[in-house]
């Protein structure tokens, strides 16, 4: 399915700038007009003055939590994924659910007013709650919840409610949902100084500095690189498959132990790996996907290993 214009929030995040390098690099997939919402275009592009030059982008100041401030426009697609992943954690719990909840409400009206057939919402693997550790690879048949009665649970329980406020206007106005219930991501764009522990480890490896783990290092996790997040997400745009959920990550599972002594080996030979043994919420979890479904649908795949992508990761010299 061709995207002939695509509405954009969430477009000079993370994700964003990984799929605007992506689409810079291929004509393949690219939709033929996107409309990025952001509230700051000028200090955005300051910033990364490399998408200046990109005349199939148009950039409008705008604030999705502000119904007044979306453009008059219409369009065929919308990719809503302004979620605040860096600053987010830092936000009131409360606020961080209304901007989620009535930020992907604000965003659907817009797409009814613009005409849009597809809407694609990234959402999180953390809607499945804390997964259980005999479970391997969690599957989007798995319904597991988090915990509500946690106020740290806001992102996640918000995610699970914008779920299925792109369901209930799938079905009253007939807008074709997609969910991407997306995991854990690596790449050149990804933040080295905020909660993500792979960018710290970067980080203090590339500095020459030792490796510091906070808690026991026997948390799983695992990594997708920018790049396939980018042509998953572009292929979730154009699946014909509507109303469903798909986990978009990797599935080689690392202990965070070994992903901090495999950044040291690739970067800093020389230091060490240390682990303070600090107990939290998130020692000995596991949070690893089963990516059966997008394999199996869509014929996506994981082309980029993780120590390649830790060197893609690296900052410039």
């Amino acid at each position: 399915m061709p995207i002939p214009h695509l509405f954009f929030t969430g477009g000079t995040g993370f994700f964003g700038k990984a799929l605007l390098r992506y689409w810079t690099a291929t004509t393949v997939d690219r939709p033929k007009q996107v409309s990025i919402l952001t509230r700051s275009p000028s200090g955005f592009l300051d910033r990364y003055p490399e998408f200046k030059t990109l005349d199939w982008v148009t950039f409008y100041e705008g604030d999705i939590t502000r119904k007044d401030t979306f453009p008059d426009i219409s369009c065929s697609h919308v990719l809503h994924a302004a979620t605040d992943s860096t600053v987010g954690p830092n936000l009131p719990p409360i606020e961080r659910y209304d901007q989620i909840v009535s930020g992907t409400r604000n965003v659907l009206d817009f797409s009814v007013q613009a005409g849009a057939k597809r809407f694609l919402l990234t959402s999180t693997g953390g809607v499945y709650g804390q997964q259980p550790q005999e479970m391997d690879k969690i599957p989007e048949t798995y319904c597991g919840f988090p915990d509500p009665l946690r106020p740290q649970n806001a992102h996640s329980i918000a995610k699970r409610a914008a779920e299925h406020l792109c369901i209930l206007y799938g079905h009253q106005f007939g807008i074709e949902p997609v969910i991407a219930r997306c995991f854990a991501f690596i790449g050149s764009d990804l933040p080295l100084d905020v909660h993500f522990a792979i960018g710290n480890f970067i980080r203090d490896a590339t500095r020459g500095q030792d490796i510091i783990i906070q808690g026991d290092g026997t948390s799983v996790r695992s990594y997708l690189d920018q790049h396939d997040l980018s042509v998953w997400l572009t292929r979730l745009l154009q699946t014909e498959h509507p109303e469903t959920a798909y986990n978009v990550g990797s599935e080689t599972a690392i202990s965070i132990k070994d992903l901090a002594t495999l950044v040291r080996d690739l970067v800093h030979p020389a230091g060490s790996v240390q682990i303070l043994g600090q107990q939290g919420n998130k020692a000995g979890t596991r949070y690893v996907p089963d990516t059966r479904l997008a394999r199996e649908t869509l014929g996506l795949s994981e082309t980029v290993s993780l120590p390649d992508a830790i060197r893609r990761a690296l900052p410039p010299c």
